[in-house]
């Protein structure tokens, strides 16, 4: 990638073509205050605030969050060490680095204006502009510069995480347009998300960082334009985040309604029990619930007998995601497909329903489940096949049809029908009973283990390997801590892990490092399952390609059914009642849930 600060010499090529220098393709494009991927944006220039947001939100108080596991580092963007929750992250929010546009969590995918007040792009999305806010600064009172744009680019781009400089290698050239602008031009093949990612990118102050280390692990409190600056930290244990009275963008639109909170304190906890022990004393503000046996029977203590905790309910219109185990497709044991569609087919569902979460959950049967973008129970259209015509044996043809559907049990844990189905998928594989062992084809037992990380996947995997042990099949669970669970994570040292996969109705670039080949062999990416399949880099290809919401939608259906037929995770549940928040009483919220579900960055503390 070729870096470039060359704006004058364009200037003055443009000025003899006589066209503005922003028009290299021959037309003038119009800033514009936001970016769609796909048709426009749902708010006009001028908007006051998100329609999620309260915008006359009381400020002050504090919030404390609880994580499991730990960190080592203060840097949320590398590879090395354990990122800090809370800096720069969807759920807690942006707090102390900040990105060039915003994005809405009531549209698909929508940016508005954030570091940048404008975005300039042209119908093949060629290349992407941006003119910041000449108000943006940093915590220190540092303004940010379109120096500092290029800056974070050309480092990000050599030493951050791969999916950052998988976004950043989308340009072929950065440079400065003027004293405010920042232009992109990208590469043929970079795709019409481009422009989105790369505004979604954070801004790191050239002044304030240490390019020479950036890659390594680090501690010092960091300097961002975000709202938040980092106060305390308590390695492994706890960051203290305090706001900056002097926040350069509490009074955008974009920002209206956020940040509530003076303190966010973000505690870290060794598993999932404990973690909502932490919540039950008052230790922790707000507590989502995964566990729907708990969220049945588990709230019968005083606070919550009396209304000091208060439990709520959101639906919202997102796909359900995959959770899964995942097979490591790096191990021998799991290169081959029919094993693996064989091991999906043995997982019991209806009596892990029954006996561990009171029947409250429904089976996984697409990556996409409860939205227009799921291939289960539709044949493939017309358009889906075309896509997929180059790649003829990569869906299965029940999965094509739309026919296919996990197993289903009687729910006794002791259906002869189920096992035998399994057996038989089994003997498909070539793998066959030599006593009471199940043995393959070079007549070593099917043997693999199950790493988890803390004990809450225990009864979920006890339950396969229940299953997997009347087969003659040798499962065994490991148990370690969230340091050791991360760095085998980060180097694909396993055989099976417990893995949630989320789902937004615009799936794009970061499909790449969860299942694009070119992920496999690169340490600390989401490529888990250490996918390499040309029909899968070919439907993400599509996906990423496509310019309207139907080819779109033909083109993730298609990469459903490839992903499905591949059998890389066995499919769990996802939750009929979506998603489960307990807060203390004093945490307060806005009434309206946008599309993607609570939003906690705003949300306020109301006194006690």
């Amino acid at each position: 990638m070729r870096l470039s600060s060359v704006a004058a010499l364009m200037a003055l090529a443009a000025a003899l073509a006589g066209l503005p220098a922003a028009a290299q393709d021959g037309q003038r494009h119009a800033p514009r205050h936001a970016i769609a991927m796909h048709g426009e944006p749902a708010l006009p220039d001028g908007f006051t605030h998100f329609p999620y947001v309260n915008p006359d939100a009381p400020k002050g108080g504090r919030v404390d969050y609880a994580v499991q596991g730990s960190f080592d580092s203060l840097n949320p963007f590398i590879v090395q060490g354990d990122g800090a929750r809370g800096l720069f992250d969807q759920y807690f929010g942006m707090n102390v680095f900040e990105s060039l546009m915003l994005r809405s969590r009531d549209e698909p995918f929508t940016l508005y204006p954030l570091i940048a007040q404008s975005i300039e792009t042209d119908e093949e999305r060629s290349f992407v502009e941006f003119t910041l806010d000449p108000r943006a600064k940093f915590s220190d009172g540092t303004p940010v510069t379109a120096d500092d744009v290029v800056f974070t680019m050309e480092l990000m781009a050599e030493k951050a995480r791969p999916n950052y400089q998988n976004w950043i290698r989308a340009a072929e050239r950065i440079e400065k347009v003027g004293e405010r602008g920042v232009r992109f031009t990208l590469r043929k093949d970079a795709g019409r998300e481009a422009p989105l990612l790369l505004a979604q990118l954070p801004i790191l102050p050239r002044h304030a960082t240490d390019a020479r280390n950036f890659d390594r692990t680090s501690l010092k409190p960091p300097v961002g334009s975000g709202p938040y600056t980092v106060e305390r930290v308590s390695p492994g244990e706890t960051v203290v985040l305090r706001r900056n009275p002097d926040y350069w963008a509490k009074d955008i639109p974009s920002k209206r309604g956020f940040d509530n909170y003076d303190e966010i304190r973000i505690s870290y906890i060794r598993d999932d029990n404990t973690l909502f022990e932490s919540f039950k004393k008052g230790m922790a503000s707000i507590h989502i619930e995964t566990d729907s046996g708990r969220w049945t029977t588990g709230y019968d203590f005083p606070a919550a007998r009396d209304g000091r905790v208060v439990r709520d309910t959101f639906e919202f219109g997102l796909p359900s995601g995959m959770y899964g185990f995942v097979m490591n497709t790096r191990r021998p044991v799991f290169a081959d497909r029919a094993l693996r569609h064989a091991l999906v087919g043995l997982f019991d569902f209806e009596w892990a329903n029954r006996n561990l979460f009171n029947s409250a959950y429904s089976r996984t049967k697409s990556y996409y489940d409860g939205s227009e973008l799921s291939s289960h129970g539709i044949a493939a259209s017309e358009a889906e096949r075309r896509l997929l015509a180059l790649f003829p044996d990569a869906v299965l043809p029940e999965i094509m049809e739309g026919t296919w559907a996990p197993p289903v049990s009687d729910g006794s844990g002791r259906d002869r029908d189920f096992l035998r189905a399994g057996m038989e998928a089994l003997k498909a594989a070539g793998y066959r009973l030599d006593g009471k062992r199940m043995v393959g084809p070079d007549g070593r037992p099917l043997a693999f283990e199950i790493m988890l990380n803390g004990t809450a996947g225990v009864p979920l995997a006890t339950s396969w390997t229940r299953t997997l042990e009347r087969l003659g099949i040798e499962a065994t669970i490991r148990v370690v801590d969230s340091a050791q669970y991360l760095q085998r994570q980060r180097t694909y040292d396993y055989d099976v892990i417990l893995q949630s996969y989320t789902s937004s109705l615009s799936p794009g670039a970061e499909q790449l490092a969860r299942f694009g080949s070119a992920t496999r062999d690169l340490d600390g990416t989401y490529n888990f399952a250490g996918v390499a399949d040309p029909a899968v880099d070919a439907m993400i290809e599509a996906l990423l390609a496509a310019r309207s919401r139907e080819d779109f939608i033909a083109a993730v259906r298609a990469y459903d059914r490839v992903l499905l037929s591949g059998a890389y995770v066995v499919p769990l549940y996802n939750p009929r009642l979506n998603r489960w928040v307990a807060r203390w009483r004093q945490i307060e919220r806005p009434g309206v849930t946008p599309l993607y579900g609570p939003q906690f960055q705003t949300w306020w503390h109301a006194g006690n």
